[in-house]
């Protein structure tokens, strides 16, 4: 019996570190993405244009809470939160 929950623990732990290091790269994206958006294509892109630079980079950070939503609601690997109980046809 302890030996299950010393695996329960060490699975829970590493669970917890893996969305730990989930939201630290997701933070630092949101923060390095935009910027890097905005200045590559204020150069590049738009030359010279801030209003279509900064809507870039808008839509830059947009992207990042998107993608961090989606992977957050796919973490646990049963999106929609549907259990698989018994169907109709197994009643």
């Amino acid at each position: 019996m302890a030996e299950q929950i010393a695996i329960a623990k060490a699975n829970s732990e590493v669970a917890q570190r893996g969305t730990l290091v989930k939201l630290i790269i997701f933070s630092l994206s949101l923060g390095i993405a935009p910027l890097s958006a905005y200045y590559a294509s204020l150069k590049y892109i738009w030359n010279g244009n801030a209003t279509w630079a900064a809507l870039t980079a808008v839509l830059t950070a947009n992207f990042v809470l998107v993608a961090y939503i989606i992977t957050s609601i796919y973490e646990d690997g049963n999106p929609g939160g549907a259990s698989p109980q018994e169907s109709k046809k197994e009643r």
